[in-house]
């Protein structure tokens, strides 16, 4: 496996597995990684022969009393399980990855709009900025993205769609542990306390899908069955909840089986915990 720096490193090797005749395939990640992240791989290696896994902490995406600097990185893990997994090369590029000066910004204005885009003002022009840079510095055919970031993984869609980039976005299913905790990197940060509480979180998407699977649908009845259940963890703090369209992420009056999703974020301790479940 080899390790880029940069982004001519990167592209030389690119280049050279084009010229063997190889799609090449991208997993964007910051690191610190997991099973979650290398079930992304694995999608990505079954639709292109040449895999890039992206380790980079972006600090664009992060707000100013967020927790860039204390986000977990774990480079060496990382590059054992890389080299693991099969992939062809690991682009590791520094605080340069940005020029000085920067000041060219993508700029996502519906999908990105609520949710996490509420709450976290900036996160997604970061977002949507890194993952373009990328784009551009591996040229990939595809992309592979988890869909425990929902808001991200639509925000980058329609980031495809509307600048007509020549590459495929894949989806990869939520990755969870044995209890449903949807897989993080942020999951480390978690004292043994807080990481029973944080077991909540699927516990009332599954609670409120089930209530809408059952035949009640309006959307108040289907949300109070996931708030009961976070209410009665004191060991969070909620953020958001909502039943949305699972298209355009609107606000979801009713609880449709194929066509909602519930989304949340939530507080254990300092750390915060996105997740999502279709109904």
């Amino acid at each position: 496996m080899l390790i880029a720096r940069n982004i001519p490193e990167l592209r030389a090797a690119v280049a050279a597995a084009r010229a063997a005749g190889k799609q090449v395939g991208l997993v964007p990640t910051m690191g610190c990684l997991h099973e979650g992240h290398l079930s992304l791989v694995d999608l990505s290696r079954a639709h292109a022969p040449f895999t890039v896994v992206s380790v980079f902490v972006n600090p664009t995406q992060f707000g100013p009393a967020e927790d860039f600097s204390s986000y977990p990185r774990a480079f060496d893990e990382d590059r054992r399980l890389c080299e693991g997994r099969g992939v062809d090369v690991l682009f590791a590029p520094g605080a340069d990855f940005y020029a000085p000066g920067h000041s060219t910004w993508v700029t996502e204005e519906t999908v990105s709009q609520g949710l996490c885009g509420e709450h976290r003002p900036g996160h997604f022009r970061g977002v949507a900025t890194v993952v373009l840079k990328l784009l551009n510095a591996c040229a990939c055919d595809v992309a592979t993205f988890g869909r425990k970031d929902l808001q991200q993984l639509a925000v980058i869609r329609r980031m495809a769609r509307d600048l007509d980039l020549p590459v495929r976005i894949l989806e990869a299913p939520t990755s969870r542990e044995p209890d449903g905790l949807a897989r993080s990197s942020r999951n480390r940060r978690l004292s043994p306390a807080e990481r029973a509480a944080a077991a909540a979180i699927p516990r009332a998407l599954l609670a409120a899908r089930a209530l809408a699977r059952s035949g009640s649908r309006p959307r108040d009845a289907v949300l109070a069955a996931a708030h009961a259940v976070i209410a009665a963890e004191p060991g969070l703090r909620l953020q958001y909840l909502e039943l949305a369209s699972a298209g355009d992420l609107r606000p979801a009056a009713l609880a449709e089986p194929g066509k909602s999703v519930l989304l949340v974020a939530a507080f254990a301790g300092a750390t915060r915990l996105i997740d999502n479940l279709e109904v």
